[in-house]
């Protein structure tokens, strides 16, 4: 019996010992309930990146209590969200991080710019803009800066809001 707990002592040693050099696997980002979150166009991308149009109160809300760390808002001074977004989403216990790219503002500096806020977070984030096809756009050009090739670099663009800005994430993927 004694060379029975001996055994396993030494087992449990020899794991303790080798989970330091195994690195953490990130967590799955929670899952959002859409039914909850009104009718703004919502489009899941990687990486626990959420891209969304304009969400209200009570859908950021509903991003917090999914335990996203912060909202990254691509809106301009310009545009009308309907509400004071800094102060909901910061009550609520998230980050706001204002990026304004109106639609002659997406780039690969802008995609960049993206990227480094969105490396800052081990934590799911919403990116939005009014409708999400400027966060589409950005995220196609950061797919792009990240080695993946154009069509699979649009079609993830496609999956995080990508509509109309298409044929000016094309050209600049062009001239790449």
């Amino acid at each position: 019996m004694n060379k029975v707990i001996w055994l396993l002592a030494c087992g449990w040693v020899l794991l303790l010992g080798c989970a330091r050099d195994i690195e953490a696997v990130p967590a799955s980002p929670p899952i959002v309930d859409l039914q909850n979150v009104g009718d703004i166009r919502i489009a899941q991308s990687l990486d626990g990146i959420t891209s969304a149009g304009q969400p209200d109160e009570a859908a950021f809300k509903v991003f917090a209590d999914s335990g996203y760390a912060a909202v990254i808002d691509l809106r301009t001074d310009s545009e009308e969200r309907g509400l004071d977004e800094r102060v909901v989403v910061e009550r609520l216990g998230m980050d706001y991080v204002s990026l304004p790219i109106g639609s002659d503002g997406i780039s690969f500096d802008n995609a960049r710019a993206l990227d480094k806020l969105l490396s800052g977070y081990d934590q799911p984030v919403l990116v939005h803009c009014a409708s999400g096809n400027r966060v589409g756009a950005l995220l196609a050009l950061r797919a792009s800066l990240k080695g993946v090739d154009d069509a699979a670099a649009i079609e993830l663009g496609k999956q995080g809001g990508l509509t109309r800005t298409e044929p000016k994430v094309r050209e600049i993927l062009g001239e790449n």
